[in-house]
Formats: C-alpha cells, structure tokens, sequence
C-alpha cells in the first residue's frame, strides 16, 4: 500500500520536509508547483510525532493511510492540512475550557473556605465573650435564690387563692355531691369530683415543687380533702353496679349506661394526663391512676361467658332446621360483625379475637350435621308428597296441563327448580348462593340420562336447555330483584354473574349445545359489564355497545338494568333512554 505523509513544518513557497520510515528504502519526490513531497512505499514517521508508536502521533499517521492512498489526493495535502489543525485547535480549546471551570470551582472552594474561617472566628470569639460573662453572673445567680423562693411561695398562694373558693366550700360540695350519687345522676357527680380532685391536687403539687420533704403540710392537705377519695369509691361502686346490669340497663335506661361509660372515659384521660406528669415531675396525686377503664372491661369478659353458656343451652336444645340456622349464623357472623362485637371503636379497647368461641367447634359441627339431616329428610318428603300428587294428576280422568304449543306437561320441575331460580340476583345470591351450581349438576345429570339420544335431536334439546337456562337468569335480572348500594356490590356482582356465565358456557359447551353458546352466555358477561363500569358518566357507551350487540333489547330492559345499578338518576336514566 502506498502511504505518504506531509510535514507541519513546511513553510509557504518552501520545499516540505517528511522523515521516511526505513523498512523500504524505495523513495521518490513529486514536485507540487511550489512545493515537494517526498512519498515511500511502506511505514510513515513524521520527524517529532511518533508515528504509529504508543503514544506518539498515530492520529496523523492514521490520517496518512485513510487520506494518501491514491496519488491523485495528493493536491488535497493542504486542505487535510488545514482540516487537521482546525481539529486540533477545537481540540485545544476544549481543554482549555475544561482546566479553566476547574479552576473556577477551585476558586470558588477557597473563598468559601476562607469565609467559614472567619465566621468560626468570630463565633469563637463571641463563645469567650458568653463565657467571660456568665463567670462573672454566678455571683448574681445565687443571690437570686430568695426570689426564686418568693416566685415559688407566690405560685403556691396563686393555686390557694384559685381554688380559695372550693377550698372554703370543700364540705359544701362533699354533701352535694353524695347527694348526687344516691339519686344516681352520676354525670353530675363526677363533674363536682372532678373540682375537688382538681382543687386538692394543685395544692399538693404547688406544696411539692416548694418543698417536696415537707410532708407534715401534705398530709394536712390530704386530711382536709380525704372525703374526696370516699366519693370516688362511693361513685365507683355505682358505676359497676350499672356495667353489672347492663343487659338490662341498656333497654330500660340506656342513658344510665352511656353516662358510665363517659366517667370511665374522662377518668382515663385524667389518669394519662397524670402520668405524664409523673415522667416530667416525679409527682402523681394520691389514688392515681384510677385504671377504672381496666376494671370495666373486666366486665368484657364475664359478658362473653355469659353469652356463651346461654347460647350453649340453646343449642342443646330440640332446634328446628330454620332455628338452627339463625343461630349459627347469629354465633359465627352477627356476633363477631362490624354491629356488635367487632365495632371499630369496641375493637380499639378490646380484641374479640383473645375470647373463646360463643360455641365450641365440636358443638357446631353437630349442629350443621343435624341442619343437613334435618334438611335432606324435609326435601326427601317434600319431594315425595310432590311425587305423589302428580301422579294423582295424571291417573285423573280429565286431560294433563298442556303449555302453550299444546304439548302435555307436568309443573313438577318447575315446582322443584323454581326455588333455585327465584335465588338468581338476590341478596341471597349476592351473598354467596349455590342456585347456579345446583341447577348446573342437575342438568348435567339429567343429559347423562339423555345421552343415547341421536342428532339433531340431542343438539336441539341442548339448545333449547340452554336457552331456557339463559332466558331465566335474564328474567331474574330484569325483574329487579335486588339494587346494588354501592361500587363494591356491583363489581361483586358483575364478577359473579360472569363466573356463572362460564359456569354456563363450560358446561352447555360439554353438552354440544351448538355454536349459539358463545352468543346466549355472553349476553349474561355485556349485562355485567354494565353493571361493573365504575364511571357512571359512561353509561351511555356501554349501553350503546349492549344494545348494538343485542338490537332485540327493549326500553324497558334498559331502564331495570339501570334500576339494579342502583346509582343512575332519574334525569340520567331518561337521558340514556332517549338517546
């Protein structure tokens, strides 16, 4: 490859001078005008630029081999010349840029340095003036204790003289307040402890600040108020004989109940207030803390037991199917509920969790296996006497039912499953009925019955199955049965009615009921896409879509799927309607 290099070092009308790598010795100039250059086959070292060695000029040796490689660029020597220079002069200039913000910054860094060390200075400085000043005030200081005694003495005669009024009239009060007590209007009661207990304990804590060792006048204080500690027991007493009859005292004079439990909860606002201020001065009134909160729901308990040996005694008795249930369902759901024991602010005070079940588990179980005895006997004879009475029907000299086509029928089965279907879109159902897994099985069972059946007729009954399955399901949705309050039960019932759709789907598709499976079970998931949307705002779309889908929906359709919704306005129902 031929390769060839210009000197730098030229000058303008000169002759350029190039150093020639030796490895092949074979040289010749070419004579540029007013300029020559010498070109050799082989390596190029431009005199001072260290070729392609480490570290010496390899850029413009590699801009040798990638520019001269034909002699006609030779005439472009200059403009490659020129090229490289502007490269390395930008080069250059942002270094130069680079070094200078670094200096800059370093700049920066020492006068900010040297403004630290003069505010330190100062700061020092100003510290030794504070020091200076407070040797020369301890003198001061310990000749303000007598004021520091009279501002004491002056804050405990302040606290007499607030209270100077309870204080002449503690006996006064005492008497009012027993009084209170025994006509058991405990709120007002209370109110007037509380001035006594208030009045006795800022005397003894302005006594203890002065002089904490003075016992002989804390005592004389507490000897003039002991009254008031009887009065808090005497109005203890009441409020436990109220928490003991509490069955009974909540239905014939609920205030009675309320008015103990709002004692109980201003004395432990009281008791932590104390506390508090037992951390920060080491002194805490005598009979503090009350814990009378402690002692009430002690009665929590008792209260459980109670209910537990009752509820115990009722399942020991004979219990009809229906009493069975209620009282399952009142021990295993109403109790332990959001309305009665698990009630939030119930819940902060106490955990339901640490009582023992209302009934032991050995109890329930014999329970639900007696229901389920009880149950399956009560079907199995209903079912009979159903049996029996059609049969007399038809052993009857006049002619069967006949449906509408003229076909003979019997109403058993719509006697049997219509319990099942009048379960569709109701609380029941929202709650967590089985209607759709029951008629699923019962179907299922009926086909294994009818599977030697040939084509087309097969096909045609499980269409019709079908479509008699879908027909009611629709017809429990459009006869209102139940109206969603809120966006949790509608997606909870949207997300089951889709659920049973492919409970539908896959079973009718096991069937071979045909192609139209997809389009009957999917008009059951477009209703409950109306009734998931959360933004009632798009209702009109998705109806839109409903409708579209299925043309043969009515007006009236439309208006009981907005009415299940349970939050579409009158104005927004008409609105939707008319467009």
């Amino acid at each position: 490859m031929v390769k060839a290099v210009q000197s730098a070092r030229g000058v303008e009308g000169g002759r350029t001078d190039i150093t020639i790598n030796k490895i092949f010795p074979l040289t010749f100039t070419i004579n540029l005008g007013n300029k020559e250059c010498f070109v050799s086959v082989g390596l190029v070292k431009p005199r001072g630029d260290g070729g392609d060695e480490p570290g010496g000029g390899g850029h413009s040796c590699a801009a040798g081999r990638g520019m001269l490689q034909r002699s006609d660029q030779l005439d472009k020597v200059d403009q490659y010349r020129r090229r490289e220079a502007r490269k390395k002069a930008s080069v250059e200039a942002r270094l130069k840029a680079a070094i200078q913000s670094q200096l800059d910054g370093v700049r920066t860094g020492l006068t900010q340095l040297h403004t630290a060390l003069v505010d330190v200075k100062e700061i020092q400085s100003s510290l030794g003036d504070v020091s200076k000043d407070w040797r020369q005030s301890i003198n001061t200081i310990e000749n303000l204790k007598d004021v520091k005694d009279a501002v004491v003495q002056h804050s405990q005669l302040a606290s007499a003289v607030e209270n100077l009024k309870n204080i002449f009239s503690v006996p006064e009060i005492v008497a009012s307040t027993q009084q209170l007590i025994e006509q058991a209007d405990l709120l007002q009661a209370h109110r007037k402890l509380m001035e006594l207990e208030s009045s006795r304990d800022d005397l003894m804590y302005e006594q203890y600040r002065m002089d904490s060792k003075n016992t002989s006048d804390m005592h004389l204080i507490s000897i003039y108020f002991e009254d008031v500690q009887g009065l808090s027991d005497e109005l203890a007493k009441q409020l436990w004989m109220v928490l003991q009859r509490a069955m009974v005292t909540v239905r014939r004079d609920p205030t009675m109940l309320v008015s103990a439990v709002r004692i109980i909860e201003r004395e432990e606002k009281i008791d932590r207030r104390m506390v508090d201020r037992k951390r920060q001065t080491d002194f805490i009134p005598p009979g503090r803390p009350k814990r009378w909160k402690d002692k009430c729901f002690r009665f929590f308990s008792l209260y459980h037991n109670a209910v537990s040996t009752r509820v115990t005694e009722l399942a020991a008795e004979d219990l009809e199917a229906n009493e069975i249930v209620s009282l399952l369902t009142w021990v295993l759901n109403t109790y332990k509920s959001s309305e009665m024991m698990g009630h939030p602010e119930l819940s902060a005070e106490c955990d339901i969790n640490s009582l023992e079940p209302l009934l032991p588990q050995d109890v329930v179980d014999e329970l639900l296996s007696k229901y389920i005895q009880t149950f399956t006997s009560n079907i199995t004879g209903w079912l009979r006497k159903a049996l029996e009475t059609d049969k007399k029907d038809w052993q009857k000299e006049t002619e069967p039912e006949a449906d509408q086509d003229g076909y003979y029928q019997t109403t058993l089965p719509a006697i049997v499953f219509q319990n099942h279907l009048n379960e569709l879109l109701t609380r029941k159902w929202l709650g967590g009925s089985h209607a759709v897994d029951t008629i699923c099985v019962t179907v299922e069972d009926y086909f294994n019955d009818f599977n030697k059946i040939k084509n087309p007729f097969n096909k045609e009954m499980t269409g019709e199955a079908l479509r008699r399955v879908v027909v009611e399901y629709l017809k429990a949705v459009m006869q209102k049965r139940i109206t969603f309050k809120n966006a949790d039960e509608r997606r909870d019932g949207a997300d089951r009615m889709i659920k049973e759709a492919e409970q539908f789907k896959f079973l009718f598709s096991k069937l071979a009921a045909g192609e139209d499976t997809d389009r009957l079970c999917g008009a059951i998931t477009a209703i409950a896409e109306v009734f998931k949307l959360t933004d009632p705002t798009l209702l009109y779309l998705e109806v839109s879509t409903l409708v579209s889908k299925y043309p043969d929906i009515r007006e009236e359709h439309v208006q009981a799927l907005l009415a299940v919704r349970g939050d579409a306005s009158r104005e927004m129902r008409q609105m939707i309607i008319a467009l």
